[in-house]
């Protein structure tokens, strides 16, 4: 369980770093929930914590709010690696709205990246996350990632949501390459 934890904090951690950037952008929510299982006993099955954010971002002079809320989803196909070991994959909440008025929202599974993700690749993964990165002319820029569980191995991605509620989802080369284009721009 403690290399889980670590690879899994590992991950985590990652993700968060690739985003911090944009969060220059964002006020961040004072809380963060995160529940975390306590041990997994051999033969169990694997999951990662649930967690809630909230962010608030100003775009083109508005204010919006983001939320992602991510669960653990026994509906959806477990994955089992090379050890044995098996995975309860996640499903991803992104609603992002503007005063009462809702201006996208939907549930995310790591079958909406197939587009983007080799079928090889998105079937021994889990989608492991969606974090908001940062706004540019044409929208907000969520990073996402789908994962190898309880590895370093991960496709980079990046959804764009447009104000008009439509979405573009694309994958990353690398995250750094990324962060240069937006920095030339």
């Amino acid at each position: 369980m403690k290399k889980s934890l670590f690879f899994l904090l590992l991950g985590v951690g990652v993700l968060t770093a690739c985003v911090s950037k944009g969060e220059k952008n964002a006020e961040q929510k004072s809380s963060t929930t995160m529940a975390l299982q306590d041990s997994v006993s051999a033969g169990e099955i694997h999951r990662m914590q649930s967690s809630d954010t909230e962010v608030n971002i100003k775009f083109k002079g508005k204010d919006y709010r983001s939320r992602i809320l991510r669960t653990p989803d026994e509906t959806l196909p477990h994955v089992t690696n090379e050890t044995g070991e098996t995975y309860i994959d996640n499903k991803i909440l992104l609603q992002l709205t503007s005063g009462d008025k809702s201006v996208f929202e939907r549930t995310f599974t790591k079958k909406d990246f197939a587009s983007a993700v080799d079928s090889a690749f998105l079937s021994k993964a889990i989608l492991e996350g969606i974090v908001y990165d940062k706004v540019t002319s044409e929208g907000f820029v969520y990073a996402a990632s789908v994962c190898y569980p309880n590895t370093d191995l991960y496709v980079p991605l990046s959804i764009t949501v447009f104000p008009n509620g439509k979405i573009d989802i694309k994958q990353l080369d690398t995250l750094e390459e990324d962060y240069e284009e937006g920095a030339s721009k």
